[in-house]
């Protein structure tokens, strides 16, 4: 994808900032690479997905192509909530939080390349021990899956990605710049908290009605263990290394070296998607089920990963979506169901 350096004239307006992202290069090529994959999907597919994904299982083929662009809608009418609740506030400058262009540039390379050797060191380990391989979501995250993963697996992937994803990079890079350079100090304590509780509830209420079936079907009893149970394994597993990893340390480094805002909120959706190339449902035993599998894979977590970067660069505090727009929802509202099977919690 072809990213713009230089920051777009200003405009005021809905209008104008329409007018201003559709001249951007960057958003232009997404647009095109959005439909191609479409083109590409209903090529391959013959009416047929073949993902492990039992949420989507009852849906129809058109239903299921139609899922990702609906998503993405809700995605930006998110994003435009969360400019309407920050208008009023002073944006910190989270590129003059980064170090020199030469050594960001070198710092970006140096955290990919790591990020991409731990993406493997997953794909490899998981497998040695007897599970599927490890990626920033566990088996059934989301979508179920046929065969929901052991107690031993959980907690093995979550300890994995926490270590090589979470804690190695932040005491790395907390040796050289502050909490508040790597996005985890608030400039605005009580602005966050009350972005953090609507974007929450706004994204659980629609998490509830596309989801909430599983949930619901739970005795309160398993919903009493099951859901502490979700929201602190998915903590430690995929919420703070997502964090850490991409909006803490990539994304100010992101902005630093394109010097644009649309271009960042690009890079850090597909950083985030390319953090879930190999996901439970992921089928790479053909060329065609690998096409169709990078695909979904981008479909269903560029749009996530934008408003993550958007929430960070608004506030200049990563903790915001990590509250706000995973830990809670959709992890523990959708994942309760999986972690009630997987660890056997009994309905009474």
């Amino acid at each position: 994808m072809t990213i713009q350096a230089a920051t777009p004239p200003q405009g005021r307006g809905p209008g104008g900032v329409a007018r201003r992202l559709l001249g951007h290069r960057g958003v232009r090529a997404a647009v095109v690479l959005w439909a191609a994959g479409y083109v590409v999907v209903l090529a391959l597919a013959h009416g047929s997905l073949p993902f492990d994904r039992p949420a989507m299982a009852a849906l129809s083929f058109a239903a299921q192509m139609a899922e990702p662009t609906l998503g993405l809608i809700e995605i930006f009418i998110l994003i435009g909530l969360v400019f309407l609740l920050t208008r009023k506030r002073v944006i910190p400058d989270i590129a003059a939080r980064a170090p020199d262009r030469a050594v960001a540039w070198r710092e970006t390379l140096m955290l990919l390349g790591y990020a991409a050797g731990g993406q493997v060191g997953g794909w490899i380990l998981g497998p040695l021990l007897g599970y599927r391989p490890f990626s920033f979501h566990i088996a059934g995250t989301l979508v179920g899956c046929a065969v929901p993963p052991r107690p031993g697996e959980v907690w093995t992937w979550a300890l994995y990605n926490f270590t090589v994803f979470a804690a190695v990079p932040y005491l790395a890079f907390r040796r050289r710049y502050s909490d508040t350079q790597l996005n985890l100090r608030s400039t605005d304590r009580a602005g966050d908290l009350r972005l953090i509780l609507i974007v929450c509830t706004v994204e659980s209420a629609v998490e509830l009605g596309a989801f909430g079936k599983a949930l619901f079907g739970l005795t309160p009893r398993q919903v009493l263990m099951g859901a502490p149970l979700s929201f602190f394994v998915f903590f430690i597993g995929t919420v703070l290394p997502t964090m850490i990893l991409i909006y803490a340390i990539l994304l100010p480094r992101y902005l630093k070296l394109t010097g644009s805002t649309a271009s960042t909120v690009l890079l850090g959706g597909l950083t985030y998607a390319a953090m879930h190339i190999v996901e439970g449902w992921s089928l790479f035993d053909s060329p065609k089920d690998t096409a169709l599998s990078l695909i979904f894979v981008l479909f269903t977590y560029f749009g996530p990963g934008m408003i993550k970067s958007v929430l960070t660069l608004r506030t200049g505090n990563a903790w915001v979506h990590a509250l706000g727009y995973h830990a809670i929802a959709p992890h523990t509202i959708v994942d309760t169901p999986l972690m009630v099977r997987s660890f056997g919690i009994a309905p009474s």
